[in-house]
């Protein structure tokens, strides 16, 4: 396998191409959220 003399840089913008809006942790942080109030729930509920 030949080896490249002159390796090419790009930047990390570049390398992603895409962009990056940070949705996920809104997502987690809902479902975590969420997922509390339901064990919440469950636990007054349930444990009668």
């Amino acid at each position: 396998m030949a080896q490249e003399e002159d390796p090419t840089e790009i930047s990390g913008t570049d390398a992603r191409s895409g962009a990056t809006p940070h949705v996920t942790r809104y997502v987690l942080g809902i479902s975590l959220i969420l997922i509390i109030v339901l064990f919440a729930l469950v636990l007054l509920w349930g444990g009668r």
